[in-house]
């Protein structure tokens, strides 16, 4: 199949990156379709890590042709300094594999302000946003005052787009917070020059997208924060500000639903969360603190510890659903050695009532308790393991309870952070 969606099935963090860099070898275009510089996708080659937030994960493949779409929020400042550090480590990246989508909107220094001043603003309420301007630039896009990176590309359209957005968001900078305005000839300066230095990659991405699809080129699409971040299904409104899944390809990166031919989630073998919100199998003991430690559960963007916690099959058999999953690839599964007995949240109470299947219809989800299956853990390690008949027995039944549980084959296994730690299970490539 020319096509294959690969998302995050619980609250981010799922080990995207590893593995849509793995899937990327058999791909020849490599698409990012929603979220900005919030993001990070982590990837590990020869020992080597690279750390990448807006570039898609296929740049580290020569050959591929990687696209940042029309439903990304971007950031020039910090998708120049992706692009110069991966030059400066040899990683060649132009126009050639490099797209940009002339449609995407620009974070501006004014949207990261405002990001960092409404946190502060909210108090107890606060949202854990990274302050990376995400928010606010998708609020001023629905609100129809936000730039695309085809205005920056001209700058009297700049000028007169700018100044009239500046207008409102300094009233609420000095007004409301108290804060000095920003100055317009100041942002005029910066980031006219900044586009270009981006123009070389500008393009619309979505007819080169839908040229590649019609001529059966193979394409990835690469989603940034998992499911249950959803702004629309997730945990409201601890969320972020697009739609992650795979419903959200044809608008974020310009083409018909019908080009999403096959969707694969990820999740790991357990569950974490950054930032604020609902988080049910959350688990504030020596045991979280075990797994965060065990699987280096820290921000890739933010360096901010993860909450950790057990597999919430509910909240995986939703994401899974919602998107129209045909398999699963299960992550981190090596950093659960070693643990005496495992657990698995199969449902949720909340004043009584048991759910079994996610509860949309909440209007909050802080009182929600989990209620768990426990099964034996495994002692031995199985970074080397690459069959699975290979891994210990109670780690096959682990694996072979999630697969029923959540109602979508297990297709394959990473058990280490380098490319070829995988175990595959029936998955087929494009």
């Amino acid at each position: 199949m020319p096509s294959l969606s690969v998302f995050g099935a619980q609250w981010g963090d799922e080990g995207k990156g590893k593995l849509i860099d793995l899937l990327a070898r058999d791909a020849e275009y490599v698409v990012r379709y929603q979220g900005g510089a919030n993001a990070g996708h982590t990837v590990v080659v020869g020992g080597e890590k690279y750390i990448l937030h807006l570039v898609p994960s296929g740049i580290l493949h020569p050959g591929k042709v990687n696209v940042v779409g029309n439903g990304v929020a971007v950031d020039p400042l910090k998708l120049l300094e992706e692009i110069d550090g991966l030059r400066a480590r040899g990683v060649a990246v132009s126009g050639a594999n490099l797209r940009l989508s002339a449609s995407a909107h620009v974070i501006f220094e004014h949207h990261k302000l405002l990001d960092q001043l409404a946190e502060r603003w909210r108090g107890e309420g606060r949202i854990g946003t990274t302050g990376r301007g995400i928010g606010p630039a998708y609020a001023d896009k629905a609100a129809r005052i936000g730039l695309r990176v085809c205005d920056l590309l001209e700058p009297g359209h700049c000028r007169t787009r700018l100044k009239a957005a500046l207008a409102e968001k300094n009233a609420l900078i000095q007004k409301v917070h108290g804060e000095r305005a920003i100055d317009l000839e100041g942002q005029l300066d910066r980031y006219t020059s900044l586009a270009e230095r981006l123009r070389p990659f500008v393009g619309d991405t979505g007819a080169e997208v839908r040229a590649a699809f019609r001529a059966k080129k193979r394409i990835l699409f690469e989603g940034a924060q998992g499911a249950m971040l959803d702004l629309d299904a997730g945990t409201y409104p601890f969320v972020t500000s697009s739609n992650t899944g795979a419903s959200g390809i044809p608008a974020g990166a310009q083409v018909p639903p019908r080009m999403v031919e096959r969707v694969i989630g990820i999740a790991k073998a357990y569950c974490t969360r950054v930032g604020e919100g609902p988080f049910p199998s959350e688990l504030k003991n020596a045991t979280g603190d075990r797994i965060r430690e065990q699987g280096h559960e820290y921000g890739s963007t933010t360096g901010r510890p993860r909450r950790c916690g057990w597999f919430d099959v509910v909240a995986a058999r939703f994401a899974l659903e919602l998107s129209g999953a045909d398999g699963l690839i299960v992550t981190n599964l090596d950093v659960l050695s070693g643990f005496p007995e495992l657990q698995a949240a199969v449902e949720y109470e909340l004043d009584g009532r048991r759910f079994s299947t996610w509860p949309a219809h909440l209007a909050h989800f802080d009182r929600v308790q989990a209620r768990y299956t426990t099964f034996p853990g495994w002692s031995q390690d199985i970074t080397g393991v690459r069959r699975f008949e290979d891994l210990p027995r109670e780690a096959r039944a682990y694996v072979e309870w999630l697969e029923r549980e959540v109602s979508v084959p297990i297709v394959m296994l990473s058990v280490g952070p380098e490319r070829d730690q995988v175990i595959p299970r029936g998955f087929q490539p494009l």
